[in-house]
């Protein structure tokens, strides 16, 4: 397979996923305080959305890349 032909592929892959999924989330442990040798510690759920303009820009580049490689194959 071409190099471009895998580039193209990732990228409608990945466009297609990001509109399923539309973000992703994480837990993450913070020091919330410490005194002596007791520590507290608080966890905080963070949640970055990712909209739907990037999954389409990212299925619209992989459609443009595997159609530049199959125009460069001929």
């Amino acid at each position: 397979m071409r190099p471009g032909t895998v580039v193209g592929a990732l990228l409608i892959l990945l466009g297609v996923i990001v509109l399923s999924v539309g973000g992703f989330s994480f837990t993450r442990r913070e020091k919330v305080a410490e005194v002596g040798p007791i520590g507290v510690t608080a966890e905080r759920k963070r949640s970055v959305p990712l909209p739907p303009i990037v999954g389409g820009l990212a299925i619209a580049g992989g459609l443009l890349v595997l159609v530049a490689s199959a125009r460069r194959a001929r």
